[in-house]
């Protein structure tokens, strides 16, 4: 199966530290992986050095054999990248409606249609869809920011911490949203709730200290107690 996006022997940094030391990760077309560690492992940074937010020192990132490297942000997400950012990544003073329709891009011919598909997916957004987004829960505000990765034909979408500060039962419905977009959607989730994670991927990959230490199934995971409890503190 060819990959969507291929990472190698990814190295990055902030400042004058470097963060990521060698991660590799590779995502077919169709699937949900998930990107698990401990705090501070490098998780977010993987994602943010994907979308050119942090500087690659060496390795590669391959979107469909195209190289993502040295590459501004706005191109990347032109390319076909969704990104949902830790901590929504919305526009406070814009309404829902507002929001979702400055996210369509200009080559998106169906922004229409996707809008639509958004407000069947998060009946929550269509009711309340004239609020200003800064007057939205915080369950709502993250619906808003997956929504916006929503509205364009994106080969892959990539999301960090979406149940970061989120309720029990608000993060229950985000995992049934996320499954549903799962199945029309490739999707590279970061995420500290492993039941969550469990319920939404069909692979992993963990990070530690900056670095790919292990990946397989998810299946496979969930009944490996002493793996979880050795790599991410369960």
């Amino acid at each position: 199966m060819k990959s969507i996006l291929k990472v190698e022997n990814l190295v990055s940094y902030i400042g004058l530290y470097t963060i990521l030391q060698g991660v590799n990760v590779d995502v077919n077309k169709g699937e949900a992986i998930a990107i698990l560690g401990r705090n501070g492992a490098g998780k977010t940074t993987f994602l943010k050095t994907i979308m050119g937010l942090v500087s690659t020192r060496s390795g590669s990132i391959l979107l469909e054999d195209e190289s993502l490297v040295g590459v501004p942000t706005y191109d990347i997400a032109k390319k076909g990248i969704g990104y949902v950012p830790e901590d929504y990544g919305v526009f406070d003073e814009l309404t829902i409606e507002e929001n979702l329709r400055l996210a369509v891009r200009k080559d998106t011919t169906d922004g229409e249609d996707r809008i639509a598909k958004v407000f069947d997916l998060f009946p929550d957004l269509k009711i309340a869809y004239k609020r200003l987004a800064k007057t939205l829960s915080g369950g709502q505000r993250q619906m808003l920011s997956i929504s916006r990765s929503l509205v364009n034909e994106n080969k892959i979408i990539l999301i960090d911490e979406p149940s970061k500060g989120l309720a029990p039962v608000i993060i229950e419905s985000l995992g049934l949203a996320l499954r549903e977009i799962s199945k029309e959607s490739t999707i590279l989730l970061v995420e500290q709730n492993f039941s969550l994670a469990c319920a939404v991927a069909s692979r992993y990959y963990i990070i530690d200290e900056g670095k790919t230490v292990l990946n397989g199934t998810i299946k496979e995971l969930i009944k490996d107690k002493e793996l979880q409890a050795r790599h991410l503190g369960i």
